[in-house]
């Protein structure tokens, strides 16, 4: 289960509202493409990063950062290793397997609103973009 090279804590970044011992399941739609069914659930070794995803996400909820645990095997997440930066340095993997809800954190920093607005522009211009596909 897992990879030595980064043992976590991992964190996943959603509006649901969900509860210690919920599982993260993939084939929901992506936050970023709607058009796409999930293959995989995503998470980061960041919390951060992971907080950055929920204020990102779709729905009205408010942003929440879970801590996870895979449950399966994973691997680099594909869609910002190496296609956007060289190696992992955002720590972001993926797994096919659900991910357990373990805990939550409330102490991640949070976007201002025009770096937030700044975020969606970009993901909105890569989203027209061939770059912006989704590895799935």
């Amino acid at each position: 289960m897992g990879r030595a090279l980064d043992e976590g804590p991992f964190y996943h970044g959603t509006k649901a509202d969900l509860r210690v011992g919920d599982f993260l399941r993939t084939g929901f739609r992506s936050n970023y493409r709607p058009d796409v069914l999930m293959n995989h659930v995503y998470f980061t070794a960041l919390p951060d990063g992971a907080g950055l995803a929920a204020e990102l996400a779709a729905g009205d909820g408010a942003p929440r950062v879970y801590v996870v645990e895979p449950t399966g095997e994973f691997e680099d997440d594909p869609n910002v290793t190496d296609k956007k930066f060289p190696g992992n340095p955002t720590r972001s993997y993926r797994s096919r397997a659900p991910l357990r809800i373990v805990g939550e954190v409330t102490d991640w920093t949070r976007q201002t609103p025009e770096a937030l607005q700044t975020w969606k522009v970009r993901l909105a211009a890569l989203s027209s973009d061939e770059r912006g596909r989704i590895i799935n």
